[in-house]
């Protein structure tokens, strides 16, 4: 354990960042593989048609936060099920979490779901990521200026973005819980798909920005994600190599974009020559 005044560099944090990710996905890993109704899941509704929360996400944030004390005590956390946590001796840096992203996925026994991990320095720079996919046993990492790596049964492969001068492009997106926010983003789905050929929405934002930092995708782009939803798939693209646009923070301390940036601004990943596909 550190203090956690000092100052870490990238992959120190990149460490701690594995070990809470794994926490986190060992949480998930525990679901049962039969059923695709929620049954035992302690399913719940956030407001939002759609917008889901089951006893898992929960349990992972929990177990994510204390890996994360464990080594860094004076560290604030933005969770997506607790909100940002500050100690009174705060060190500046922050972590950002998802315990679950794709939860309609996991309650329907969807594979392709994930625990996000990330850390911004006092800054607000985006150091470290991990995004940790149980079912898919497959684990996306990346610190800052060391690139992006993708571990399978113990095999590390380098990332290095989408293929170039491909053809037959494709692109991943997915769609607001809000029917007004959805509503706007189909109509202009048909402008945004100018020069894709086709488009998937998988449904986790954390695993679409890796899979175009791998090179399964050619891009990303999505209207209305919060912070713990791309905060370390982002960085993954980014090391990758990937171009990559995200809303601003409303506060490098307590995090997320404002509610007007969140709702506006699009979190868009691929290669420069497809970042003026996506709207302002």
């Amino acid at each position: 354990m550190t203090d956690g005044l000092s100052r870490p560099d990238a992959l120190e944090l990149l460490e701690v960042a594995k070990r809470a990710a794994a926490a986190g996905a060992a949480v998930l890993g525990a679901r049962s593989a039969r059923g695709t109704g929620g049954d035992g899941l302690g399913v719940s509704n956030k407001g939002d048609a759609g917008d889901w929360v089951t006893e898992f996400d929960v349990a992972a944030e929990n177990a994510v936060r204390q890996a994360i004390v464990a080594d860094r005590p004076r560290d604030a956390i933005t969770g997506e099920e607790h909100g940002t946590t500050r100690p009174e001796q705060a060190s500046g840096y922050r972590w950002s979490i998802d315990p679950l992203d794709g939860t309609t996925n996991f309650i329907r026994n969807i594979v392709y779901y994930a625990t996000s991990v990330a850390v911004a320095d006092p800054d607000g720079a985006w150091l470290a990521g991990v995004v940790h996919a149980p079912a898919l046993g497959r684990i996306y990492s990346a610190a800052r200026g060391h690139g992006a790596w993708l571990e399978v049964a113990g095999e590390r492969t380098r990332l290095a973005g989408p293929v170039p001068e491909r053809r037959g492009l494709i692109l991943a997106t997915g769609f607001s819980y809000d029917p007004a926010t959805r509503a706007s983003q189909v109509a202009g789905l048909a402008e945004l798909m100018d020069g894709f050929a086709d488009v998937r929405r998988l449904g986790s934002a954390a695993l679409d920005l890796c899979l175009v930092a791998d090179g399964t995708y050619d891009a990303f782009g999505e209207r209305g994600l919060n912070e713990h939803d791309f905060a370390a798939g982002a960085l993954i693209a980014e090391e990758a190599g990937c171009w990559v646009r995200r809303p601003r923070l409303e506060s490098p301390l307590d995090g997320g974009p404002s509610a007007e940036d969140r709702l506006a601004a699009w979190m868009c990943a691929g290669t420069l020559e497809l970042s003026g596909k996506f709207p302002l």
